[in-house]
């Protein structure tokens, strides 16, 4: 969702992401320098109406000639350089918004930088306030456009607000008792549900890697904020793995490693049980009636904010049926429309550039139409790319109507088929031992590497605790597009437990090594990770209901994993892999029912996970299918 650097789109995001992005951005040392700026600076504190003045910043084109719409952006990163007479536009705006024009306000959020008052972490939004100096995001979006319209000249009366990650927040929280102004949003990977399924939360298992160096350095205290860089975490270590790996408690991990650094942590760690305070921070609930149109963004590879994005559209669906509410779905990692051409991700090539592709015909266009009054720009209201077939779909809504779910079962031997399994009792078996997970991913790396999502499971499947299953090679192309849908028959000899599951496209034996394949990267039978999530047994029946388990009996786990636009190819083969450890992603469970946040030494157990599939206990993937072949079932054969 937000993350320290430059660039300040993601939280607890991957420096490797951020590092990218720079280098994309960044002109080589020896290239010309910039043209003269094509706008003008001006610093201004706002005042809200509790008397916080936030300090904005405002590039206003020179051009006169035209009016130009107003387009904010929030964030709770920095506005540097703090210095008036530097025209140097924030990395956050692409080069498409640029060229377009407009008249661009980036803020200081409360609390943060240049701004006055309290900084709250993903604030709450208030639905009922204690009086008219009561505040939130909403009201110091609605505050901010407010004064702008009335002190900003040359605008033409449209305000757009758009932004990534955790300005993604910001943008939506806009969306809630809106300024009439307000004409367009651009949601775009909004971490609007961080304990639902983004930053935090995963199945009610912690997201470890992803942001444990983040909080270190968000919350740091330093003396001159606008002039100060924050220190990055030290691991110590490049391998992430290892790092986490220790007898101490997440807690006392953070009291070792960040002491008084991370005030975000130390509350994340001192609420994040609560049901509760983790669904009060879920800013969709409150996305009721807006009046602007919105155009919510995602990456299918975004292993930070997919959730949200999903959430936020799923949501206005349903809230705001008079609006223009549109989705754009790419193949991209968190953030990684913004900038690049985004043809590639590891070894995967899209044949176009996706993200070129998504800012001049997707982007612009909705903000012409709805902020210039260009009302012969065309916007289909949903526009996905479908991997596998890399091919932009147009849909009505989203998911399509048309998808039909079709259920994948598992079957003995490592099959997995459409058909029904045999009545006869049968189960497929694992130990989990905490001390020795299953690694996410098979890099090196101390935090996430942005590719996990796309990369070859084939390190995993050749592991005595993962289960394969997999389908015959398919005799026509498969797309399935929307949620899936889990339903595991399973039991285990501890007290709590996670399951992992993931969907995997297999590859053709013979299928061509690309020019530019990264080192030690083969293509032929690659086990592409096309979606895996897990779920926490204890929390099977809701968040606010954490129970143990019996050990011995065999329980049903119903969990979703977010939706996809995936096309199998002919043949190609659909893997399922099961799990019960994906780490240092997600936290280490104990596999005994405790407070694993505080779980000491003792408290890590060895368990059997038995997985059953058999006619009266399926356990199975639904996969909404907009094309199918009936996957043959196959015969027993040993686990590759």
């Amino acid at each position: 969702m937000r993350s320290t650097g430059f660039i300040q789109l993601a939280r607890g995001g991957s420096a490797v992401l951020i590092t990218a992005l720079f280098i994309l951005s960044c002109p080589a040392a020896e290239e010309a320098p910039p043209p003269p700026s094509k706008y003008t600076k001006y610093e201004y504190r706002i005042p809200m109406r509790d008397g916080i003045k936030l300090y904005t910043i405002v590039f206003a084109p020179k051009d006169k000639t035209t009016t130009y719409p107003i387009l904010l952006q929030r964030t709770p990163y920095n506005l540097k350089p703090y210095t008036i007479d530097s025209a140097k536009l924030p990395r956050s705006l692409p080069d498409s918004y640029l060229k377009e024009q407009f008249i661009f306000a980036l803020q200081d959020v409360r609390g943060r930088y240049a701004s006055g008052g309290e900084f709250m972490d993903m604030r709450p939004h208030k639905a009922v306030k204690a009086g008219p100096r009561d505040t939130d995001e909403s009201t110091d979006a609605y505050d901010t456009i407010d004064w702008l319209v009335k002190h900003v000249p040359g605008h033409n009366g449209n305000v757009g607000v758009a932004g990534i990650s955790y300005l993604g927040f910001y943008a939506a929280a806009a969306l809630i008792d809106s300024h009439p102004a307000l004409k367009a949003v651009s949601p775009q990977a909004p971490a609007t549900d961080v304990y639902g399924g983004d930053d935090i939360l995963h199945g009610g298992g912690f997201w470890l890697a992803h942001g444990f160096g983040f909080w270190y350095s968000f919350d740091q205290s330093l003396e001159n904020s606008t002039r100060q860089d924050s220190r990055p975490f030290d691991y110590k270590t490049p391998d992430g793995y290892q790092f986490f790996l220790r007898d101490e408690s997440i807690f006392e991990m953070g009291k070792t490693e960040f002491r008084d650094k991370a005030g975000s942590w130390n509350e994340i760690m001192a609420n994040v049980t609560n049901a509760e305070w983790c669904a009060s921070h879920d800013l969709t609930r409150f996305l009721k009636n807006p009046t602007a149109a919105v155009l919510t963004v995602g990456g299918w590879f975004d292993a930070e904010d997919l959730h949200g994005t999903l959430k936020t559209y799923a949501v206005l669906k349903t809230n705001a049926p008079g609006i223009f509410n549109g989705l754009a779905m790419g193949p991209w990692v968190h953030g990684g429309w913004l900038r690049g051409d985004g043809r590639t991700l590891g070894p995967l090539d899209f044949q176009s550039n996706t993200a070129e592709h998504f800012r001049d015909n997707i982007e612009l266009p909705f903000l012409r139409k709805y902020l210039k009054g260009r009302s012969k720009e065309t916007v289909e209201p949903v526009n996905v790319f479908e991997t596998g077939t890399a091919e932009w779909r147009s849909f009505a809504v989203w998911p399509p109507p048309k998808a039909a779910n079709r259920t994948l079962l598992l079957q003995s031997g490592g099959g997995l088929s459409f058909t029904l399994p045999s009545a006869t009792p049968a189960f497929t078996e694992y130990v989990s031992d905490p001390r020795r997970p299953v690694p996410f991913t098979a890099r090196i790396a101390p935090g996430m590497p942005k590719e996990y999502m796309i990369e070859d499971q084939r390190f995993a499947a050749r592991r005595p605790d993962v289960l394969v299953f997999q389908t015959e090679p398919l005799e026509q192309d498969l797309t399935v597009a929307g949620p899936l849908a889990v339903r595991l028959h399973a039991s285990t000899s501890g007290t709590d437990c996670d399951w992992v599951v993931k969907l995997i496209d297999v590859y053709t034996g013979d299928y061509p090594d690309p020019v530019d394949l990264p080192a030690g990267t083969r293509m032929g039978h690659y086990q592409q990770l096309v979606r895996g999530e897990p779920l926490r047994a204890k929390y099977r029946n809701g968040y606010n209901r954490p129970e143990p388990l019996e050990p011995g009996r065999i329980y049903e786990f119903k969990y979703s994993l977010p939706d996809i636009c995936h096309t199998f190819r002919t043949g190609h083969r659909i893997m399922v892999q099961i799990q019960s450890s994906w780490f240092p992603l997600l936290d280490r469970n104990p596999q005994t029912f405790c407070d694993i946040y505080r779980a000491r030494p003792d408290a890590f157990r060895t368990a059997t996970q038995r997985v059953y599939h058999d006619a009266g206990h399926p356990s199975a993937i639904t996969l909404p299918v907009l094309s199918a072949n009936p996957a043959r079932p196959r015969a027993a054969r040993s686990k590759p």
